[in-house]
């Protein structure tokens, strides 16, 4: 009986193992590193880092903070980025954002990063959980939250199950709208082709796909090793039904690429304030799933003025 219990406790383990987002070796995770930090190198240093033991894992969070000591005391802003990335994502976005207000970006469990996932996190239920504990332990209780692609499933999971701590939620070219089609996973099978291309066909490439990574050296060289150096385990982003939606009463800022091949631009700006009361959706020009990061200027004026206008 001993030899049996033991036997099923380390095919128990073995199973939680594969069942959360982890490094396929040492080496390959430190390569990662390396390049990740050539592109945070293209933004602002953060002023802190920090780890927040959660019920799911070892979340790891950059602090940016205003020198302004009046910017220092407004509401912060929460960054959530985009499935298969870090935080390191948002560096066309963080001085901007930071001048203005402290900024928290977290690198999300499952996904690749610093943060280090050790209960798998499937249910949509638990996604919210985790993220308030992340939030309990940075100490906020009143925030501006921010979500890129995956990261806007995130944080429309989040307003809907645990709005409390939600000072406001704005959304960049989300999943959780609607399903997720076949375009889309083209789109991302043939980016992820093109990142071999040869370099004069990348920038073709980049402008037909509306595809900024394949122009951006640090960025292309981090999500190539992406791909071989870490698999990904995290919750499905279903969408929210329209009676979910209902349920929404937080001020919401949906920003959609006009190309976008995740959702429907035109389809999401009738549908989305039809649902939710005072939400506000605009569609930003000559841009595809990356709005923020194509269009990084104009992407940081209206979400400052958004935040501006609930704070």
């Amino acid at each position: 009986m001993p030899e049996t219990t033991t036997r099923d406790r380390d095919r128990q383990r073995k199973h939680v193992q594969a069942d959360v987002g982890r490094y396929v070796n040492d080496r390959l995770r430190e390569r990662y590193f390396a390049a990740c930090d050539a592109v945070y190198a293209l933004g602002p240093a953060a002023d802190a880092e920090t780890d927040i033991e959660t019920s799911f894992g070892t979340t790891h969070v950059y602090r940016f903070g205003p020198a302004d000591p009046r910017a220092a005391a407004r509401t912060p802003a929460v960054l959530l980025h985009g499935a298969g990335g870090n935080s390191s994502q948002w560096y066309p976005n963080l001085a901007a954002l930071s001048a203005e207000r402290p900024v928290f970006a977290v690198d999300t469990l499952g996904d690749p990063g610093r943060s280090v996932q050790h209960t798998p996190i499937h249910q949509p239920e638990r996604a919210a959980q985790w993220l308030d504990e992340v939030l309990e332990g940075l100490g906020l209780d009143r925030i501006h939250l921010i979500g890129s692609s995956y990261g806007g499933w995130l944080s429309l999971n989040q307003v809907h199950r645990s709005p409390g701590r939600l000072a406001s939620v704005t959304l960049l070219d989300p999943g959780g709208l609607e399903k997720t089609g076949a375009r889309f996973f083209v789109w991302i099978f043939i980016s992820l082709f093109a990142t071999v291309a040869p370099r004069p066909m990348r920038r073709r490439l980049a402008a037909w796909l509306d595809q900024p990574v394949l122009i951006v050296p640090e960025l292309r060289a981090m999500i190539m090793l992406s791909v071989r150096a870490f698999r990904i385990r995290r919750p499905t982003p279903q969408p929210l039904t329209e009676e979910q939606l209902r349920t929404i009463r937080t001020p919401l800022y949906v920003l959609l690429g006009e190309h976008s091949l995740l959702v429907h631009p035109e389809r999401q700006r009738e549908r989305v304030p039809r649902l939710v009361p005072g939400a506000v959706v605009e569609i930003m020009g000559d841009t595809g799933h990356g709005p923020q990061i194509d269009h990084a200027r104009e992407a940081n004026t209206r979400m400052l003025k958004f935040m501006d206008s609930v704070d």
